[in-house]
């Protein structure tokens, strides 16, 4: 029998777990990535217990797991103190917020060198979740994959493993995979898919593949740069993309739409992925 595909998209938690709940359900969608906070960072909204109970109850046992998203402007690697000071607070305020939502994610940016070098960076990164990850919470948190520009740290999956490798515990720390960055970190997902998840699974395990960011891409392979483009609208194209959510190994994993849309572009995306014919 065919797993689920848990597709959804990135919603405003403005208004409310409950609302985006509804929202999500209105789009065909069942998963969905909402930030923690404002995307550029700032004080969080006080979560409502009752709020976040309702939308556990309208998503339980019908959804795949909810991937929470850090802001952007979290940088753990930081050449600056109060940056990585920033980020150490922001995510361990996050971490509780996420106890209202329990047996989910929070994917982040694993964040930039800014110079220090890769190796430097690595071991910031590392000794932040050795400090905020406690063996009792209920989220695991997912490094994302990305597109290398820059001094970004997560361009290569070395990079990842190297990061996971350090993490004492294990059970709390995955990876999520995003097509538009693997793709522009020169991983060529269209043309040798099989290829990419063995050297995958080789480096970090597909074990610690928990869910996946699902983009066109403006730019040609191993182009370093970051621009989503609609499904079917960029260089992978909607085969590729197809061919990837129904990959047999990636099978179950929360698919999160990160295209510049709205609400009926998102359904309609929705819709054209359900639709797609992968045999």
């Amino acid at each position: 029998m065919a797993k689920t595909l848990y597709l959804g998209y990135h919603l405003s938690s403005a208004n409310g777990f409950e609302a985006m709940g509804r929202e999500a359900i209105s789009a065909g969608a069942n998963t969905f990535a909402f930030f923690t906070r404002n995307p550029r960072g700032g004080k969080a909204k006080d979560i409502d217990p009752d709020d976040a109970k309702a939308l556990r109850s309208m998503v339980e046992n019908a959804f795949g797991p909810l991937v929470a998203h850090a802001p952007y402007t979290l940088n753990p690697c930081s050449d600056k103190p109060n940056v990585r000071e920033f980020a150490h607070i922001c995510m361990v305020e996050d971490l509780e917020r996420m106890e209202y939502l329990p047996g989910n994610y929070y994917n982040f940016h694993p964040g930039s060198h800014v110079g220090q070098g890769v190796d430097a960076g690595i071991t910031m990164i590392v000794d932040l979740l050795n400090d905020i990850i406690s063996p009792s919470q209920n989220t695991i948190l997912l490094l994302e994959t990305m597109s290398g520009k820059g001094s970004e740290i997560g361009g290569t999956f070395e990079e990842l493993a190297a990061i996971l490798d350090g993490v004492k515990q294990k059970d709390h720390i995955g990876v999520c995979m995003d097509t538009c960055h693997v793709h522009d970190a020169g991983y060529d997902i269209a043309g040798d898919l099989d290829g990419v998840l063995d050297a995958f699974d080789r480096i970090v395990g597909l074990d610690k593949l928990k869910a996946l960011h699902i983009n066109d891409s403006k730019n040609p392979l191993g182009s370093h740069k970051d621009r989503h483009a609609c499904i079917g609208e960029g260089t992978l194209g909607l085969d590729a993309i197809g061919r990837f959510i129904n990959h047999p190994a990636l099978a179950g994993l929360p698919c999160i739409l990160e295209t510049p849309n709205d609400f009926e572009g998102y359904k309609r995306e929705i819709q054209l992925l359900r639709a797609y014919d992968a045999g």
